[in-house]
């Protein structure tokens, strides 16, 4: 049944019902049956046991008959499908396995021992603390991809010594919650296994497509960081010796063995089995999962009390993901079948864009959705929109994937639902003002907007390994 009214009506609620705060994957999933029993409504089939029900049945025969024929709906079993090809693909497997990885190694104490050793190996570094505390939030956020555990584990660890040390607090916590955002970007990224799940790109593609526009951004990020220490060092004052001692070189070596490399080594073992083709993101999850175990057992960090609570997490988050999917793929199955995909694509069309323009559109949008919304819900609802719509420009999906990643950083920044901000704010010592922290951030946005047009100017970042690796 064709009628793109009616599927403008129920995107348009959609929006509305969000805005009041009501549970996105319940809300989806809500809203594509309701719609859904609409468009596929067939009477003949519905009520053919019912018309030939004879007059002098009983009213228990009556009655089930009705139900049956009011069940007798195209949309249910639409949803069960959805829901089976769900929990069936395999590329969603590796999800729990790398949130299992990262709430592993967030218990397992490792990164306040590698904080420690590179606030030391990096002490004549201008913004030496800083520069510590971003490297630390890039490959703690590589290990866990959960914005919010990176945020508040490096603000209850980082931020006190930083603010200990007279670090400006608008500087130091910019430096957090951009840090600890890295982990949607750069692989093995949560957020690139959900949108090759919504796409059909290849993840191992996307992995290699990401890796240097995500090391770019931490250079940028690095530059920053260490620029603006040197042009205002009131910022960022150097360390004295009773905050950061010297320590031998023998020693430090001995520290960067113990908490840096095996973290380090787990990251790009994991990363390396998936770009050279030694296993599947789901194999390399699985070993990354288990590597976690072993680290956290080596540092003797490991217990009853956090294997289930890192086993807790996972599940709820896992699920979060999953019904969130089963939903999109319900309210995007029915809004397509009742024209409002088609009308979408023909509005964008007649506007007569350039491929440059339709970018800026659509990323323009995902910025905007970036304030109310979480990015699961950006990558697995509204980004399958714009989608249908690539090949008209001539714009390749893991381009556009990689794009939308980078912008997502900036959701977790901008306010007034800037998350990382708040994350943040809620563990911070009560001198940190909310404010502060949101202009601590604003620099480190416009680091992100460099590298999106670098990204642009320059499409080789993103294509070079792919291409590299595995061909045209």
């Amino acid at each position: 049944m064709t009628n793109p009214e009616i599927a403008l009506v129920m995107l348009g609620l959609f929006i509305m019902v969000v805005f009041l705060g009501f549970p996105i994957a319940f809300t989806l999933m809500a809203m594509g049956i309701a719609f859904g029993y609409y468009a596929y409504f067939d009477a003949g089939r519905m009520w053919r046991g019912y018309n030939r029900l004879g007059e002098d049945a009983g009213w228990w025969e009556s009655t089930s008959l009705w139900i049956e024929g009011f069940y007798n709906n195209r949309i249910f079993d639409l949803f069960i499908n959805q829901t089976y090809t769900v929990m069936s693909n395999e590329v969603l497997t590796a999800v729990p396995l790398f949130l299992f990885m990262g709430y592993i190694v967030e218990r397992a104490n490792i990164v306040d021992r590698l904080f420690s050793t590179l606030n030391v190996a990096a002490k004549n570094v201008p913004g030496s603390m800083g520069v510590a505390a971003l490297i630390t939030c890039a490959l703690f956020a590589t290990a866990t991809g959960i914005v919010g555990a990176v945020v508040t584990l490096m603000g209850l660890l980082a931020l006190p010594a930083m603010l200990k040390a007279r670090y400006d607090r608008s500087f130091a916590s910019g430096i957090i919650c951009a840090g600890g955002t890295l982990g949607i970007l750069i692989p093995p990224s949560i957020m690139l296994i959900v949108y090759a799940a919504a796409s059909g790109v290849s993840i191992v593609r996307l992995y290699a497509g990401a890796l240097l526009p995500g090391f770019t951004l931490v250079g940028l990020y690095l530059v920053y960081v260490m620029g603006r220490s040197i042009l205002q060092p009131s910022v960022a004052p150097k360390p004295t010796a009773d905050e950061v001692p010297d320590v031998p070189m023998s020693r430090l070596l001995a520290m960067i063995a113990t908490s840096f490399f095996p973290l380090a080594f787990l990251i790009f073992a994991v990363l390396g089995s998936i770009l050279f083709g030694l296993a599947t993101p789901t194999e390399a999850a699985s070993m990354g999962a288990l590597g976690g175990i072993v680290l956290a057992i080596a540092y003797r960090a490991m217990n009853w009390q956090r294997l289930r609570e890192s086993v807790y997490l996972t599940l709820r988050t896992t699920a979060m993901v999953c019904w969130l999917f089963v939903g999109s793929y319900t309210f995007s199955s029915v809004f397509s079948y009742l024209g409002g995909e088609h009308i979408i694509s023909e509005f964008v069309q007649s506007l007569d864009m350039s491929p440059l323009m339709f970018l800026l559109l659509a990323q323009l949008i995902i910025f905007l959705l970036g304030w109310p919304l979480e990015w699961s819900e950006i990558i697995i609802i509204f980004v399958p929109i714009f989608l249908p719509l690539l090949p008209l420009f001539g714009i390749d999906p893991l381009f556009f994937g990689i794009l939308v990643a980078l912008n997502l950083q900036t959701s977790f920044l901008t306010p007034p639902m800037a998350m990382s901000a708040y994350y943040l704010k809620g563990i911070a010592p009560p001198e940190v003002k909310l404010t502060q922290i949101f202009a601590g951030c604003m620099p480190f946005l416009f680091c992100v907007f460099i590298s999106m047009g670098l990204m642009y100017a320059f499409p080789g970042i993103v294509f070079y390994l792919p291409e590299a690796l595995y061909g045209n």
